[in-house]
């Protein structure tokens, strides 16, 4: 290098991964069974959680995921293997308090959310007595069977055979 002449120091130049904002109102909410994944992608790096939020009637909260992170997701909701579908829902920031609420607000944005497979979603509906829940909480938790307690003979979809055939409590 001659004299006057400055070495330019190399630049990094870092792209933001692409996140998918992902709505969860069941046992992926803090303090339920499937949170532990929730809580290792945000270890990880591949989810942060937004804030809680409500949509098509229900709260939850919101997480923006990478894309790493949502094939862990759509892993464990079974989305090839037809136990669940991801599909969009639509989230209004609410003008009171910030949270995300329903759908009739001035602005909102549409995120992701996981549903039951469309082969058993209208018996699953039938069979809670066709009413949904607004809040997934302890009472809803009650029924839930973990993975690793499911008898390992049947699949998932024998299991939701087997509720929705079953007698309401």
């Amino acid at each position: 290098m001659g004299h006057g002449t400055m070495a330019t120091p190399p630049t990094t130049t870092i792209t933001p991964t692409k996140t998918t904002l992902v709505f969860t109102y069941g046992t992926l909410k803090r303090g339920f069974s499937n949170h532990v994944l929730m809580q290792d992608l945000i270890r990880s790096g591949d989810a942060s959680l937004k804030g809680p939020g409500t949509g098509h009637r229900v709260t939850g909260e919101l997480y923006a995921v990478s894309p790493r992170g949502l094939s862990r997701l759509d892993e464990l909701e079974g989305i090839t293997r037809g136990h669940y579908v991801r599909q969009p829902i639509r989230l209004a920031a609410a003008e009171k308090g910030g949270d995300l609420e329903a759908e009739h607000a001035t602005s909102s944005c549409v995120v992701e959310a996981y549903y039951a497979h469309k082969s058993y979603e209208e018996e699953l509906w039938k069979r809670n007595g066709g009413r949904s829940f607004g809040a997934y909480t302890e009472n809803e938790a009650r029924g839930y069977v973990k993975r690793k307690d499911r008898p390992q003979h049947l699949t998932f979809l024998d299991h939701i055979r087997i509720f929705v055939s079953s007698p309401c409590d």
